[in-house]
């Protein structure tokens, strides 16, 4: 079926038709919907060279991904963000571009981007405090969406976040009520906004009690496997070693296990942890019982609902920065016990 036959079908105008797919703001909602049901129900799709022609747009998205040898991007959970992002892109027309650059090309490829019309609009990925991308993109005046948020940015910009600073206060929060006082935090790469915000949350736990955070026992690597390894056994050879660790990803909370575990600790039971999940759909935590104790936000989810604010952006249907804040939810599992002395 081709435009003119679903417009027939719809006692529209093609051009109408046309809009009510692109997403053009002065197409009212309720036709909009009519159009999108009856592409659905007659399997209509757009030609997209069409639509770039009559549009001006190149109806593909930009991710410009730094390749450094200690950056948070290369954890996994890119590939999530990507596969819930890539659902929007799809349902909507759009392709996908993905640049991987060294860090310090990465100015010239926004640039370049912008001057050959390449995209409609960038995700902005692993936002950095006081994040020099944000006023070089706003200057570009190229739609974009921010994955996180950056601390110390003056410009309003948009972005999709999960509330990390919340998550680590309430994650401190329930070990000390479990008795703990030794908590550690094994965190990511503490440039990275999202590693600064779960510090302070942290450290807004402890303080709320009390207490002051131990330097002794925080901990600020690359989110692998073997930093986690390496952070338990550090730990563990301290003369007042933690009861518990707070670790900020799935993977580098499986090294951290190994090192208690090689040491003869019993993680729920001698040792707590509790870590941060992705809700991966390659790395579950567990089935019907989580195997960690863990603050859950699932990235494909926001995935999905940066790349729908950047399609919004980008057609005009929202206009000025957007902002979405997800709550992670505190899921009970396995890994933690009451501390016994």
């Amino acid at each position: 079926m081709n435009l003119k036959e679903l417009a027939r079908k719809l006692d529209l105008s093609p051009t109408t038709v046309s809009r009510a797919l692109n997403g053009y703001p002065e197409v009212n909602e309720a036709t909009r919907e009519r159009v999108a049901a009856a592409a659905r129900r007659y399997n209509y799709k757009p030609n997209t060279r069409a639509i770039r022609l009559a549009t001006g747009r190149a109806m593909a998205v930009g991710h410009v991904i730094p390749l450094a040898t200690r950056h948070e991007i290369v954890n996994p959970v890119f590939a999530d963000f990507i596969a819930g992002a890539g659902e929007v892109y799809s349902r909507n027309g759009y392709d996908m571009l993905l640049s991987v650059v060294p860090d310090d090309n990465e100015e010239r490829v926004y640039r370049e981007l912008k001057s050959r019309g390449t995209v409609d609009g960038v995700i902005l990925h692993a936002p950095r405090m006081e994040d020099p991308r944000i006023p070089l993109l706003v200057e570009l005046d190229i739609p974009f969406v921010v994955h996180g948020r950056a601390t110390g940015t003056t410009l309003p910009y948009s972005w999709v976040d999960v509330n990390n600073r919340r998550a680590f206060q309430r994650a401190t929060e329930f070990l000390l009520d479990l008795g703990h006082r030794r908590i550690a935090l094994i965190n990511g790469l503490e440039f990275m906004d999202f590693a600064l915000r779960r510090r302070r949350g942290y450290e807004d736990a402890l303080t709320a009690r009390g207490l002051t955070a131990d330097p002794a026992i925080m901990v600020s690597e690359e989110m692998t496997e073997t930093a986690g390894y390496r952070a338990a056994l550090h730990m563990l050879a301290l003369d007042q070693r933690p009861t518990a660790a707070i670790v900020s990803s799935m993977i580098m909370a499986m090294g951290v296990r190994r090192g208690f575990e090689e040491r003869g600790l019993r993680v729920g039971r001698d040792v707590s942890i509790i870590i941060h999940d992705d809700e991966l759909s390659y790395l579950r935590n567990g089935d019907d019982v989580p195997i960690f104790t863990a603050t859950r936000s699932s990235v494909r989810e926001a995935g999905r609902q940066a790349a729908d604010m950047l399609i919004s952006l980008i057609t005009g249907k929202v206009t000025g920065p957007q902002e979405l804040l997800l709550e992670a939810e505190l899921i009970i599992g396995q890994s933690t016990g009451p501390f016994t002395g």
